[in-house]
């Protein structure tokens, strides 16, 4: 397979934007998938925001299954605050702001002290197509950051306040290369990459066979596969859902584009592809 590798040119200029409004803020928020929170956490943005307070959202929690929660659990142990939420509910309003308030009680602190009244603000940062801008509307009461279902919708910083808080909402960027290729598979499987720039047959061959050693009974509930090679899964996936060619040849770009759909919406059940030593590499733990 080819190395997966993705940094337009407005990433890079998202990248410095974000290092010098970093110190504008009083916390950050870094937004990972729930399916992959290690795959979707850019250590680059971490050197940047120093000593500041950090609130790891685990979002999309409703694709995700326990995995999403040991994740949680195993950052807690490591000293880490973070929250499974899924920023399209309203349910998830109140975990998340009781969150913010918890990495920012110190610093509303130490103003109360001086007699000082402000909101507090965060950057809110993540690869794209984590649902930054869900997030920011879940907390603003509406459609105040412009969302999109592809990576790279939000191209410019803005700023939206909301209640106690006011939040600098950012592009989505990738690292300038991904080194574990492994978690880059993650990241456009779940959409973080761009569709375009992705063979997506070769992506749907790699998902299933991950899928089949992780998750075998949800391709076997789908699509009816039983096992074998990824190529006799990907054609046994093709036949289930009709994508066939004259002459009885698999049209395999349906099919790896129906595989990912469903994957991505869900229809395939609630699953977290990374595990405790995910956590590890990425250095969350």
């Amino acid at each position: 397979m080819k190395t997966i590798q993705w940094f337009p040119g407005h990433m890079a200029k998202a990248v410095r934007m974000m290092e010098e409004n970093v110190k504008l803020c009083d916390a950050v928020v870094f937004v990972l998938d729930a399916r992959a929170p290690a795959s979707s956490y850019n250590a680059r943005l971490a050197d940047m925001v120093g000593g500041k307070p950090v609130l790891f959202v685990l979002n999309k929690g409703d694709l995700a299954d326990g995995g999403a929660d040991m994740a949680v659990t195993k950052m807690a142990q490591a000293g880490r605050t973070a929250v499974r939420i899924a920023a399209a509910q309203p349910a998830s309003l109140r975990p998340l702001t009781a969150a913010m308030e918890l990495v920012t009680a110190q610093k509303r602190a130490r103003l109360a002290e001086r007699g000082v009244k402000k909101p507090l603000r965060f950057l809110v940062a993540g690869i794209p197509n984590t649902g930054k801008s869900t997030v920011i509307n879940l907390l603003a009461g509406g459609r105040k950051a412009q969302v999109g279902d592809k990576a790279g919708v939000t191209r410019a910083k803005q700023w939206v306040r909301c209640g106690a808080f006011e939040l600098l909402d950012t592009p989505g960027t990738m690292p300038p290369s991904v080194a574990d290729q492994g978690m880059a598979r993650r990241l456009a499987y779940l959409g973080s990459i761009n569709d375009e720039i992705l063979d997506k047959e070769e992506i749907a061959l790699a998902l299933l066979e991950e899928l089949w050693e992780k998750y075998p009974a949800a391709l076997s509930a789908r699509y009816a596969i039983e096992g074998g090679t990824p190529l006799e899964m990907y054609e046994a996936l093709c036949r289930k859902r009709a994508f066939m060619l004259k002459g009885g040849e698999c049209d395999y770009a349906r099919g790896a584009v129906a595989l990912l759909d469903d994957l991505r919406k869900g229809r395939l059940g609630r699953i977290c592809l990374d595990g405790a030593e995910d956590l590890k590499k990425a250095g969350l733990v």
